[in-house]
């Protein structure tokens, strides 16, 4: 199996388009230890042929243009492409958005639990991918799934969803009511084990998550490799920052350090390797020369960065 990290930055990306904090300056900068990053999406093969991917960002198109794998190869048809599927985690624009770029009525099929599923039927620009040449089809939720091309062929590659704690996609939630708790269990948000027909070589793709709980060490314990929601360091960084109002809690996001965060959390759980993916753009460990990015490489974790490529 050969997963590759095509995108590591959270929602907007790094350097986000809009943003003036002293990371995204240094990484326009070109400051070294800095890198810029795409918006989160990992891509999976078990013959290195078809390609599985793990979110569709509104970065796609750069992402195939950086990832050779992801084109069509130099003897295939003059409309053609390697991706064979695109497994979606949640409803978020940064992972659903870039579905709209794979509109040419090329065939793929497009697996999401029943909530993701209503979400595209909901919004009728998503019936650009006409259902005939790309299927939708249901990703039930606890259950272990072969992912199958458009033409129904597997691909070898093996999932198994699972929910975790997060909350509805911003955009479905009721703007009027600032009381309102937009947090859910229930499957708006999911983890992704990958594998291949023979069950080795488990990875885990968690890049939302707002909390860890009993369930959710018991789905990552063993796995080879775990990308889990590193969005960022602090509970209250974005306000630190200046740049927003929301703690990490309140966006769904677990932070990666305290009492209450992932390193702590996950730190007596059997994994293998252990990369933090979906990065925002305030987060310190963007930055390799930080004491926040040796803090989270001494506690045995890696920070993902676009063109990572891990084979199981």
């Amino acid at each position: 199996m050969r997963v590759k990290i095509i995108g590591s930055a959270a929602g907007g990306g790094f350097p986000q388009w809009n943003c003036n904090y002293r990371l995204s300056r240094a990484a326009r900068n070109c400051m070294p230890g800095v890198q810029s990053r795409t918006q989160s999406s990992v891509a999976a093969s078990a013959d290195g042929t078809g390609w599985v991917l793990f979110n569709a960002s509104p970065d796609i198109r750069q992402q195939i243009a950086q990832t050779p794998e992801l084109q069509p190869a130099a003897d295939a048809p003059l409309r053609s492409t390697p991706i064979r599927a695109v497994v979606l985690t949640n409803a978020d624009v940064d992972h659903i958005a870039g579905l709209l770029s794979l509109r040419e009525r090329q065939p793929f099929a497009i697996y999401a639990t029943t909530k993701v599923l209503a979400t595209l039927a909901a919004n009728s620009i998503f019936d650009v991918l006409d259902p005939a040449i790309v299927p939708r089809r249901l990703l039930a939720l606890t259950e272990e799934m072969a992912i199958c091309g458009a033409d129904g062929h597997p691909t070898g590659v093996v999932v198994g969803s699972f929910p975790v704690p997060g909350k509805v996609a911003l955009y479905l939630e009721q703007r009027g009511d600032p009381t309102a708790d937009f947090s859910s269990d229930t499957g708006d948000t999911i983890g992704v084990r990958i594998s291949r027909a023979d069950g080795r070589g488990a990875i885990c793709y968690v890049p939302g998550c707002a909390r860890i709980d009993a369930a959710l060490r018991a789905r990552l314990a063993g796995a080879a490799c775990v990308l889990f929601d590193g969005t960022l360091y602090t509970d209250d960084e974005m306000i630190t920052a200046g740049v927003g109002q929301k703690t990490g809690a309140r966006m769904g996001h677990i932070a990666m350090s305290g009492e209450a965060g992932s390193i702590a959390g996950l730190a007596d759980v059997k994994i293998g390797r252990r990369i933090f993916i979906h990065i925002n753009n305030t987060n310190p460990v963007l930055d390799e020369n930080s004491a926040e990015h040796a803090a989270v490489k001494a506690a045995d974790w890696e920070v993902a960065a676009d063109g990572m490529e891990m084979e199981f």
